[in-house]
């Protein structure tokens, strides 16, 4: 199969029908052979029983639904899972992405040989509640991961099938895929301007908790990449530092109460500074110690009730 589309959605009934047309048309037209999968994010509206119609006509088209809202990562992970083409694309159900822009992603991923190409909405059609938080999302992660991409959030990306294969998405941690992949070891990263269209149905689900959770995120993603699988590294080096600098402030204070016959050495500050590094410097090394036995046995956090497929 040339091409996988994996559609997270919730409550986006009244586009579901125009989007798989598109997509189905322009699929054909290139001969492209295509699956679109829907992933149902808990919705309350009719949407799987769209689904459920649309991939009844058309064989192409399956679904997969979440027993509840887990959040558009959860989603996409669940998507990433069972496609099976050779180039995966990733698009909003809500048809501010332009299924136009699939021939030229395929062509990018199985022609140029990228790992991943990001969409850039260079020209958006959101309100400014959305566009600004945007904004400085990509520029904090631009500076973090020194991928440089303008456009980390845009749904609309293409991937090779092994780089969903060897990814975890989960959290907020959609938006920063491209960091995720590129420290997985996938460098080749590109970027296309892509045409964002306005809102046609429904309205738009981003809130203030996504913006808390995406800077949060932000800063575990990094943490968990460096050290997820050698918390050691970072634990116990601050705790050998921090042990170190109290056992060498103990060191002085014994030598100037022997030397100088300071008896009162537990009255200066800095009998309790250095009292309390060795402490804390001893609680930091156990809690590295602690957790390389958790990451060892540590179970796949990736965990979601599907509660039905269609097509699958």
């Amino acid at each position: 199969m040339n091409l996988s589309l994996v559609i997270p959605l919730l409550n986006e009934e009244e586009s579901l029908q125009e989007l798989s047309d598109w997509i189905s048309r322009v699929c054909n037209t290139n001969n492209l052979s295509y699956e679109i999968l829907f992933v149902d994010d808990g919705s309350r509206d009719g949407s799987w029983k769209k689904i459920e119609e649309l991939s009844a006509k058309n064989n192409s088209i399956k679904g997969i639904r979440l027993r509840r809202n887990y959040g558009k990562s959860a989603a996409l992970q669940m998507g990433f899972e069972a496609v099976k083409g050779d180039v995966v694309i990733t698009m909003d159900a809500d048809l501010q992405d332009s299924p136009d822009e699939i021939p030229e992603l395929y062509k990018m991923i199985a022609v140029q040989n990228f790992d991943l190409v990001s969409g850039w909405k260079k020209k958006r059609y959101d309100p400014i509640t959305k566009t600004l938080p945007t904004k400085l999302f990509n520029w904090a992660t631009r500076k973090m991961s020194g991928i440089h991409l303008h456009d980390f959030n845009c749904g609309l990306k293409a991937y090779k099938n092994e780089v969903v294969k060897n990814i975890d998405v989960y959290g907020e941690m959609h938006r920063y895929i491209p960091v995720i992949a590129g420290w997985a070891g996938f460098r080749n990263i590109g970027e296309k301007v892509v045409q964002h269209q306005k809102r046609k149905y429904g309205t738009t689900k981003f809130g203030l908790e996504r913006f808390v959770n995406g800077f949060l995120d932000l800063l575990s993603i990094g943490f968990v990449t460096k050290f997820g699988k050698r918390p050691m590294h970072l634990f116990g080096l601050l705790g050998s530092i921090l042990f170190f600098i109290g056992f060498v402030i103990a060191g002085y204070l014994a030598y100037a109460k022997f030397v100088f016959l300071e008896f009162k050495m537990t009255e200066r500050p800095l009998f309790y500074f250095g009292l309390l590094a060795m402490i804390i410097g001893t609680q930091l090394f156990l809690t590295g110690f602690i957790s390389e036995l958790i990451v060892r046995h540590s179970p796949d956090k990736n965990k979601y009730q599907i509660e039905k497929k269609v097509g699958l």
